[in-house]
This record gives C-alpha cells, sequence and structure tokens, in this order.
C-alpha cells in the first residue's frame, strides 16, 4: 500500500515537471517558434509511456490553443509570427464568427490604405446626395449644412463604437459583434435591416440609372434620358433594354468578384466621377451667380405652423442614409494590411465624403433654389441658361449614371454576405461555394432588376428605409452594443453618446415617417374635400 502511494507521488511529480516544461516549450514557441533541444528529446524518451501520452497530449492542446490565439485572438486581425513569418493557419474564416460578414479562408491580408478609403467612400456616396439639396430646401441653408456635419460626427462617432466593442469580443464581423452582445436574434435582426436597406437602395440605382439613360414620365411629361436625346427614342435605348444590357454587362462582371479589395480601383473611378459631379455642379452656379442669375437663398426654413414644424423632420432619413456604411467596414477592416489603420480610414473617409456632400448640397440648391426636386438630377433636363447647357447637363447625368454603376457591387457585397448568413447560417462559407454564389448573386439582380423595371418611383419607399433599417444600422445598433457592454468596457461618456443616438434617431425617425404618413394621408382626402 505504501509502495503505491510512493509510485502514485513520484508519477505525480513527473506528471508535474512534464507540465512545467510543456509550459516552458509552449512559451518558447510563442516567442519564436522554438524546437525542443536534444536534452528535452532524451528527457522526454525517458519517461513512463503513460506519462508521454499524457504529456504528448497536453503538449498538443496547449501548442494548438496558443496559435489559435496568435492567429486569431487578440493582437488584430493581422497578427503574425515574430520576425516576420506568416501564422500556421489562415488568419481568417467565415465559419469562426458563424457570419456572413467574416470572409471565408482569406488569404488576402494585402488592402492598402487608399484603397480602404475609396472603398468606404463609395458605399458611403450613394443615391442620397441626389437628395441632399432637397434637405437644403426643408431646412434651410444653414441649419441644413449643420446637419449635414452633424450627422457626419455621429456616424463616426457610431462606427468607432463598432469597432471598438467588436475588438473587445474578436468578432470579425457587424453580426458577430451584434450577436455577442444579443445573441441569435441580435445577428438575424442586423442581417434583415442590412438586407432591406440594401435592397431598396440598389433598386433606386437602377431605377435612376434607367432614368438617366433612358428618361422617364413624371406627371404627365415625359423627361428625355441622355440616350434618347442622342439618338432618338428605339427600342434599344428603352427602359428595359438598358437596364438589362448595363445588368448583364456591368453588375454581373462586379458582382461576381469575392473579395471587396478587388473593387478598389472601380471604387476609385467611382470617388472621381463624384468629384466630378460636384465639381461641374458648382461651376455652373458660380458662374451663374457671377451673371447675377441667382436669388438670395432661403437660409432659414419657414415653420408658420405646427405641420411644418414636423415636415423639417423629413430630411432627418435622407441624412441618414446618406453615411450609412456600416455593414462593410468590418469586410474592409478584415483585409487591411495594418488593422489599427482603420480608425483614420474612417475619418479620411467621413471627411471626403462630408466635403462633397455639403459642397452639392449648397451648389445644388443655390442653383435651383425653391425648383431642387428630390432628386436634383432631375433638374438637369433643361436649359441652365449658360453656353454649352446641353453638354454639361449630359456630362452630370452621365458621370452621376456611371458613379451608380460603380457603387452597386460594393452595396451588393454586403447584400448577398448578409442574406447567406440569413437563409444558410450552418452551411459552409458562401466564397468556398461557388454554386450557392453564383445562384444567389443571378437571384438577387434578378429581383433588382424586376422591381427596378415595374416599380415606377419608389422614393417614399427609400424614405421609409431610411427611418427604419438604415437608421438601425447607423445609430441604434451600434449604441444598444454599447449599452448592453458584455464586455464590461463601456465608460460614461461612451454610454452618454450611445442613449443620445438612441433617442435622437428614434423621435427623429418616428415624426419623419408620421409626417410623411400625414402628407400622404392629407394629398388623397385633399381633393374629396374640395
Amino acid at each position: 500500500m505504501d509502495e503505491a502511494r510512493r509510485n502514485n507521488k513520484e508519477n505525480s511529480a513527473q506528471l508535474r515537471a512534464m507540465e512545467s516544461t510543456s509550459r516552458v516549450r509552449e512559451k518558447d514557441f510563442a516567442r519564436g517558434g522554438i524546437a525542443p533541444s536534444s536534452n528535452d528529446r532524451r528527457t522526454t524518451t525517458a519517461k513512463p509511456a503513460h506519462l508521454a501520452n499524457i504529456s504528448s497530449i497536453s503538449a498538443r492542446i496547449r501548442c494548438s490553443t496558443v496559435v489559435r490565439r496568435l492567429t486569431m485572438g487578440g493582437g488584430g486581425a493581422n497578427e503574425r509570427f515574430p520576425g516576420g513569418s506568416d501564422p500556421l493557419l489562415p488568419t481568417k474564416r467565415e465559419g469562426d464568427d458563424d457570419d456572413a460578414g467574416a470572409s471565408a479562408f482569406h488569404e488576402f491580408n494585402g488592402a492598402s490604405f487608399a484603397g480602404a478609403v475609396f472603398n468606404l467612400s463609395t458605399t458611403i456616396v450613394g443615391a442620397g446626395i441626389m437628395a441632399l439639396p432637397a434637405t437644403m430646401k426643408v431646412l434651410g441653408l444653414v441649419p441644413g449644412l449643420v446637419m449635414i456635419v452633424l450627422a457626419a460626427l455621429l456616424t463616426d462617432a457610431s462606427i468607432e463604437l463598432l469597432v471598438r466593442f467588436s475588438r473587445a469580443v474578436g468578432a470579425r464581423s457587424y453580426g458577430a459583434a451584434m450577436g455577442d452582445a444579443f445573441g441569435w436574434w441580435g445577428r438575424r435582426l442586423l442581417q434583415v435591416c442590412v438586407v432591406i436597406n440594401n435592397v431598396g437602395v440598389m433598386i433606386v440605382y437602377m431605377i435612376i440609372i434607367g432614368d438617366v439613360l433612358s428618361g422617364t414620365d413624371s406627371g404627365g411629361e415625359h423627361h428625355y434620358g441622355v440616350l434618347e436625346g442622342w439618338f432618338g427614342m428605339h427600342w434599344w435605348n428603352g427602359r428595359f433594354f438598358v437596364l438589362l444590357v448595363t445588368t448583364l454587362c456591368i453588375f454581373t462582371p462586379l458582382a461576381c468578384l469575392k473579395r471587396i479589395d478587388s473593387l478598389s480601383y472601380t471604387s476609385t473611378i467611382s470617388v472621381a466621377l463624384a468629384v466630378v459631379f460636384v465639381i461641374i455642379t458648382a461651376g455652373i452656379a458660380i458662374v451663374k451667380l457671377i451673371c447675377g442669375q441667382i436669388p438670395m437663398p432661403k437660409l432659414f426654413p419657414a415653420v408658420p405652423d405646427l405641420a411644418s414644424v414636423w415636415e423639417l423632420f423629413t430630411a432627418v432619413p435622407v441624412l441618414v442614409t446618406a453615411y450609412v456604411c456600416h455593414y462593410n467596414v468590418h469586410p474592409i477592416h478584415n483585409e487591411l494590411k495594418d488593422s489599427s489603420q482603420i480608425k483614420p480610414i474612417v475619418h479620411t473617409s467621413l471627411t471626403l465624403c462630408s466635403t462633397i456632400y455639403i459642397t452639392t448640397s449648397f451648389f445644388g440648391y443655390l442653383l435651383f433654389g425653391e425648383s431642387t426636386l428630390s432628386d436634383v438630377l432631375s433638374n438637369f433636363d433643361s436649359n441652365l441658361g449658360i453656353p454649352y447647357s446641353s453638354v454639361l447637363n449630359d456630362a452630370v447625368r452621365v458621370s452621376y449614371a456611371v458613379h451608380l454603376m460603380l457603387v452597386f457591387p460594393m452595396i451588393f457585397h454586403a447584400l448577398r454576405l448578409n442574406l447567406d448568413g440569413l437563409l444558410f447560417a450552418c452551411a459552409r462559407p458562401l466564397s468556398s461555394d461557388n454554386r450557392r454564389f453564383g445562384v444567389m448573386t443571378a437571384v438577387l439582380l434578378l429581383v433588382i432588376f424586376g422591381s427596378a423595371n415595374f416599380i415606377p418611383s419608389i422614393w417614399d419607399a427609400f424614405q421609409f428605409t431610411g427611418a427604419t433599417a438604415a437608421v438601425c444600422i447607423a445609430f441604434i445598433f451600434p449604441a444598444a452594443i454599447t449599452l448592453r457592454d458584455p464586455q464590461g468596457i463601456a465608460k460614461k461618456w461612451d454610454r452618454i453618446l450611445a442613449v443620445f443616438m438612441i433617442v435622437l434617431a428614434v423621435v427623429s425617425n418616428v415624426v419623419a415617417v408620421y409626417s410623411d404618413a400625414y402628407k400622404m394621408f392629407h394629398k388623397k382626402s385633399a381633393p374629396s374635400q374640395g
């Protein structure tokens, strides 16, 4: 009996010694991948067989834990072993987050700062820019410009909260961060909002492209498109055929790119075209201002009654939609060479886009005044009263149409990933399943194409989308993650900011939806009352 106890004590002591040696090897491995020495190997061979097996299993478990921690845990998405060597395992895997936002076996970790800025800027600058001059007509020039800056600051704050809390839990996607804070339903709710928002946005894109190239009928009047103005009305420049060719020849090839960084070159062109649009608009306004053809703009809104006050809130969904880019922050962050650059990338992108928005809003409203339409692009189908008016009109419309064509795949990328995560949560990563990738791409393009051809105008629906799905993505969800604070890292200022964003978003958008519904009801009831 005593001998058995002594043997057990000796075995326990040897086991503790082997575990201590394993921990030393683990630390050495973590520092530089140091291999066991020959003395260690001789010591290992001298162990009893059952202890050697236990020690071997323990060492393998610890080493695999170290590898997993180094390749996927803290330290950022691009953690490397000392000396610049690559990790033994892929650094990113879609299944690790159980969310479509994390890419499948991302071998790519080389996105540049400039490419990331252009990708994020392209996500931001979309159809919303065309509605911003109309917000100046509603709010007045001074409050309107202030609201654009305020929306940019709140967007920057919400993205900063989202990125910080995602890093704290190791989330590689927006959905994973929502899932960590609120579980399965939180992730699914976000994916539903992204799908609703992006489908609506892309249908609007395609409708605008059809209006610009093929013309549109509004109020019994036909507004000629660019192709109709150049070649006359033919079957091949009708809306259906033009959108079909655009979908097959432009949208489909760009939508088939699996990596978001592959769109960096088209994003650069897209941002450049947006700048061209801004420069032309500003130039026309300055020329007319010098010639004395522009009246004094409305600096502040007129609010003679309570209904006018409610109407001011209808501009909020447009401003919110104009800055929504949160669903693409994580994919861009995951592909960076240096993941710590995401904060300056967001700052640079928002500064660039805010400059474009302020310039467009100011000069667009200055140019057309109270005649500014909800889509300012529609104002460029008439004589501007300056030389080469028709050429400038076509340049503005064509540049913006091409801009939307290049923005489309960036929004489509996030839509496809989130819809796949919603429908096939337990399937293998989308990028490794070519059949599912192709079918989903084709079905989504078909739905968007069909909707753009059979829905005459969805601006009211687009505004409703901005007041619901977009405001949740941009403000409510990041603020909710901050207040939930699963890791206990939220500061007092973070909580105050989160409460402010939620209250502001909910109140302003509820009032906006109410005001829109009231206006629609009033328009329908007015004829019967007269």
